[in-house]
Order: structure tokens, then sequence, then C-alpha cells
């Protein structure tokens, strides 16, 4: 089963519209980021070269993003990041034994088809009744960004000078159709290639000011 990461450029033109297709989340953001004393969603004014368009970053298999969260998982708990050939036990029994840990990570705690990332600063994922019966919590791109460089040696990624990231999606990925992902020789090949991707996803949202999406 694989998903696509969009780009949601928060621009006044799409943000804005009438016909904004994002506005039940944007309300739904602006609600959790109330309650934690932080800004609301950042929309900002046109800029030149920035349009209104959602586009496809990034696309994986939802296992190979969890084989991710497992290396981080590892790292975080101070174990051994090793290679295996499909998730068992022990992936699941960090989750259980180290919980509170894993609701701290951007990266680990959040849904694998949907939910978003945001361009703001903020130190543990958002949660409430609302986000978690629709999209799951709410991330920050800046929190992405820093586990994912936390995780990249471990995975044999230099995060201060990786490599090019995949091409994106040329169509948007069927739920059950797999991920067309062209992996490396890497022992952690697959946990290197959700890596590329969702860095170039948080990097651009960061750089741009758009929000990142599961589908």
């Amino acid at each position: 089963m694989a998903c696509d990461l969009w780009l949601v450029p928060l621009v006044d033109v799409l943000c804005h519209s009438p016909d904004n297709p994002f506005a039940e989340e944007i309300a739904a953001y602006d609600k959790a980021l109330g309650a934690a004393g932080l800004p609301p969603v950042p929309v900002h004014g046109y800029m030149p070269g920035l349009t209104g368009d959602v586009a496809p970053v990034a696309g994986f298999d939802y296992d190979a993003l969890h084989f991710l969260r497992r290396a981080y998982m590892l790292l975080l708990c101070g174990l051994e990041v090793t290679p295996v050939g499909e998730l068992g036990g022990d992936y699941e029994q960090l989750l259980e034994m180290f919980e509170t840990a894993a609701r701290q990570s951007h990266l680990v705690w959040h849904y694998d088809h949907a939910g978003a990332y945001l361009p703001l600063d903020f130190p543990a994922p958002l949660a409430d009744d609302e986000l978690l019966a629709g999209g799951g919590p709410l991330g920050s791109s800046h929190g992405l960004l820093r586990e994912l460089q936390a995780v990249a040696p471990a995975i044999g990624i230099d995060p201060a000078n990786p490599p090019a990231p995949p091409a994106p999606p040329d169509r948007p990925t069927e739920l059950d159709e797999p991920a067309r992902t062209p992996y490396d020789g890497s022992p952690f090949a697959r946990e290197r290639h959700v890596w590329l991707g969702l860095h170039r996803a948080a990097t651009r949202s960061l750089a741009q000011g758009s929000m990142i999406m599961f589908s």
C-alpha cells in the first residue's frame, strides 16, 4: 500500500478562496494551535513564482515509512539501529514500551494516510479529539526536519549533503497499488527512500511556507 506526500502552498489565493478544499482542516489546525498558545496557520500574500497549486512532492509505501520510524525509535531509545527484512514484534514493543517518547516525535506520532505538517516550530505534535477523529496529530515541519537530521547517519545518509531525492509521483498513487520506488542497494534502502522524500518535503515546506499533507 502506498501513500503520497503533497505540498499545499499556504498563500491567500488558495486559503482565502471560497473554494479552498482545505478550509475545514485549516480551521481545525487553527483551533488546536490556539489551544496550545501558538499562532494560527501562517497564510502568506502572493509571492512571484508561487501559486496556489497543490503538487505531489514524494511517494512511498506505508511499510517503508514504518521502517524509518522504527529506526528513529531505536536511535531515540539508545538502541542499535539495525536493518530488518520485515517489520516484526520489536517495532510494536518499541511503540508500547516507549509510548511517551513516540508521542513526542513528529516523525513517529502521525497517521500514515492523513494529517499534516505545518511550517511552524513547536516541540511536540498537537492532538485533540477533532484532530484524532480526522487527520490525526498535527506535526511541525521544523520538528520533522530535526528528527530526520538526527536519524540520517544511522541509515547511512550525511544530513549536510544528502543524495538527490527520487522524483515525485507523476500522478496520484492509488491506495492499493505499490509505490514506484527505485531502492538503492543499501541495507537501509527503504528507510533511505522515505527519508529522502520526507526531507525534500520538509525543506520545501520551510522554504516556501507550504503545508505537507499525506494522502
